[in-house]
């Protein structure tokens, strides 16, 4: 989720469920140190329960950047060792991790000892087009003698060559069995699995399986979809607010970051699919981008936008 769930569209996303935990896009963690990239550790304190998400290879640096994160008051450090893109490649980092697990287990341990919150692993279930249930489960068992008990799995292999990131989320094949044998054959470990979900009732499914679910475009593109999560999951009977209430929730943030001339748009790009499936949802899509070069935009003009639907 590189370049999108960054602090706006989490704020924005944690109006529509109270409890669903967040992550931030990767963040180079070599950037971190070197102080190249600190702004993207800024976030709302409404975001928590919200966690890091770092990329970095080096166990010195990754431990430098972890305790960055939870002096900045992050819930959980989350190493991605699942992104295929040959940019994360280059920077010796991402789904090519996977094939150095013991590199891999040396990065968690050194985080572990210098942080007091969680440290995750998020990964694949494979590389390339190699479908071995023995080298998921060796990497995972490898991975979690450095202290690691909660793997996040997205259910694909990562072709390192031949597909982009986006080829890359759909053209290998899922395979839900093998991280649900993985959770049976290590029961110990909480497994939370993710690529592909796109129902309650999909979801539903895999809890039967495993400890959690992870969605991530679905989230981004149908953010709504995620208003009933509180009720389903959390037991928290809260009244399920409309979108045009969401909406008009965002006035304060708006505000506030009009006020440090943060323009509108960092933030109507992560609105697009408020109103995904409804009548007019077309329109407003077109409104948002017709305001989205406008550096005197606020709310009102946001607001505006609603009477195309």
């Amino acid at each position: 989720m590189m370049d999108w769930t960054d602090r706006h569209d989490r704020y924005f996303l944690r109006l529509i469920s109270k409890h669903a935990g967040l992550y931030t896009e990767m963040i180079n963690a070599n950037a971190l140190v070197k102080g190249k990239a600190l702004h993207l550790l800024e976030y709302n304190q409404e975001e928590h329960f919200v966690a890091l998400q770092l990329g970095g290879s080096e166990p010195a640096i990754l431990a430098e950047a972890a305790k960055l994160g939870e002096s900045f008051g992050y819930d959980e450090i989350n190493l991605n060792v699942g992104c295929p893109s040959e940019r994360v490649q280059s920077g010796s980092f991402g789904a090519c991790l996977m094939l150095e697990p013991n590199l891999v287990r040396d990065c968690v341990s050194a985080m572990r000892e210098v942080v007091n919150i969680p440290v995750t692993i998020k990964c694949r279930i494979g590389i390339d087009k190699e479908m071995s249930y023995d080298f998921f489960r060796d990497f995972i068992k490898v991975v979690s003698e450095g202290g690691c008990n909660t793997f996040i799995v997205h259910a694909r292999n990562a072709w390192l060559k031949g597909l982009s990131p986006k080829e890359n989320r759909m053209i290998p094949p899922l395979r839900y069995d093998m991280v649900y044998r993985l959770k049976e054959e290590c029961p110990d470990l909480k497994i939370i699995i993710n690529g592909g979900i796109k129902t309650y009732d999909e979801i539903d499914g895999h809890l039967k399986y495993v400890d959690g679910v992870m969605l991530g475009r679905e989230a981004y593109h149908n953010p709504y979809f995620l208003s009933e999560v509180d009720k389903r999951y959390f037991n928290d009977d809260h009244a399920i607010l409309s979108r045009e209430i969401i909406l008009h929730q965002l006035k304060p943030y708006i505000d506030s970051m009009r006020e440090k001339d943060i323009y509108l748009s960092h933030l109507t790009r992560h609105l697009f699919g408020l109103f995904q499936g409804q009548p007019g949802a077309r329109q407003w899509r077109r409104a948002l981008t017709e305001i989205a070069s406008d550096k005197s935009a606020g709310f009102e003009t946001l607001l505006n936008c609603t009477m195309h639907l």
